[in-house]
């Protein structure tokens, strides 16, 4: 009765429009209530779950995003990428997918792609004649990469739910199957854009490539200071957080001199906003779990798995499955803070390392975020491509199959995602 209670509320803070944290909130007070627990405990579990140093990194990443946003590092991206891949049928489509992967792999943020690259790329593709639901597409798919290669704050998110799971070893089991999935991406893009007749592109020279690398240097350096402090061991995650922000903010201001100080504003009142959306869902989610624990669902659920087959490929798949379905329709931070203590203790019955597991979380959640109805990275694709959902999602669906080999292949071959890991090591 207390989990039919607290799943109940649950589910009914979020049929009626209720923010996630909230909701998670109001099941928890009601399963509280319910079990006679002081309340006490609860506030205990709020406190506890967001007093990590680890998540200090997380606002310092999302400024470092916001800042490469305002400050002119995601055009010299997209520079890059056009003269190194452009010279192909479709070409900007490729550009495209490349530029999510330089840009998603520094903002660590899988809608900060979207509504960056979103606005350089796609007036530009349809400029040049590409429909403007492929322009959408490939934009929103592509950015899946933010969420995958390192830096990632959701992987900080998922280390914390884990518990014990090293960020660094996160970070570089991200680096194979985020590039693995953007050229499937890449490949999907050029086979439609051969098959609309879309135009190719000139390559810009050698000269014009070394020239678009150099500017883009300073930029790329922000990656390296973030994953390179990490996994150097000179620094924690949030000392290389706040590394990296620092320099962006000398980057976009004193090297590029884009930032203005309306852009600023614009970067500082975005980072605090996001931020608290995170840290108030860390925290509700933290005493949630703690329910959830208390009912033993993990225990239950790993019994219920293993009843309806004992072969780990079938187990695997229905858990990709269920991470699919919850990613359509939830909030990819709330997910993986429930999630994780609910199916880690599963797959790693199976003999999953966690690092693995947590690099296939990535990529579900990731993918619901390109897909209705909740799918955050779609919305602002379609207002910046000036689309309907519906026009975009009726040719998405290649693109979906894309994601989803690359996620079987991260899934059922562990040498993807943990080789790099097993090297730091």
């Amino acid at each position: 009765m207390g989990l039919s209670i607290l799943f109940g509320l649950f589910a009914l803070g979020l049929i009626s429009g209720m923010p996630v944290a909230f909701a998670l909130g109001l099941a928890t007070v009601g399963g509280f209530l319910y079990e006679g627990l002081p309340m006490f405990i609860g506030f205990q579990r709020i406190l506890s779950g967001i007093s990590v140093f680890s998540l200090l990194a997380i606002p310092f990443f999302i400024f470092a995003g916001e800042l490469m946003m305002q400050g002119g590092i995601a055009g010299r991206l997209v520079r890059l990428a056009a003269s190194a891949v452009g010279k192909s049928r479709g070409g900007l489509g490729v550009v495209n997918v490349a530029s999510s992967m330089l840009f998603g792999g520094i903002s660590g943020s899988a809608v900060a792609d979207t509504s960056a690259l979103g606005a350089i790329l796609m007036p530009v593709m349809k400029e040049k004649g590409y429909d403007a639901d492929y322009a959408v597409n490939v934009t929103v798919t592509s950015s899946v990469a933010g969420v995958v290669i390192p830096p990632s704050h959701n992987m900080i998110l998922y280390a914390v739910a884990a518990g014990g799971v090293s960020v660094s070893q996160l970070f570089m089991a991200g680096v194979v199957p985020g590039v693995l999935m953007c050229l499937c991406l890449g490949v999907v893009a050029w086979w439609i854009a051969v098959r609309r007749g879309y135009p190719s592109e000139e390559f810009p020279g050698w000269r014009a490539l070394f020239i678009s690398f150099a500017a883009a240097i300073p930029g790329l350096l922000t990656a390296v200071i973030i994953v390179g402090g990490v996994l150097s061991g000179v620094m924690t995650v949030t000392e290389s957080g706040a590394f990296g922000a620092i320099w962006a903010l000398l980057v976009t201001v004193f090297v590029y001199r884009e930032l203005t100080w309306p852009g600023f504003k614009l970067a500082v009142v975005a980072a605090v906003r996001t931020t608290a959306l995170v840290m108030i869902l860390v925290a509700t989610a933290s005493s949630f779990a703690y329910l959830l624990a208390l009912y033993r669902v993990p225990d239950n659920l790993a019994t219920f798995v293993t009843s309806i087959s004992s072969n780990p490929i079938v187990i695997l798949l229905l858990l990709n499955l269920t991470l699919l379905v919850l990613g359509m329709i939830m909030d990819m931070a709330a997910l993986i803070l429930i999630c994780t203590p609910i199916f880690l203790p599963v797959v790693v019955g199976l003999g999953m390392d966690p690092v693995q597991f947590g690099v296939i979380m990535m990529m579900n959640l990731g993918l619901g975020l390109c897909t209705p109805p909740v799918g955050a990275c779609l919305f602002v694709g379609c207002v910046v491509g000036g689309i309907r959902i519906d026009q975009a999602v009726r040719t998405i669906w290649p693109f979906y199959l894309a994601i989803l080999v690359a996620l079987m292949l991260v899934t059922y071959v562990p040498a993807i995602s943990l080789t790099l890991p097993n090297l730091l090591k």
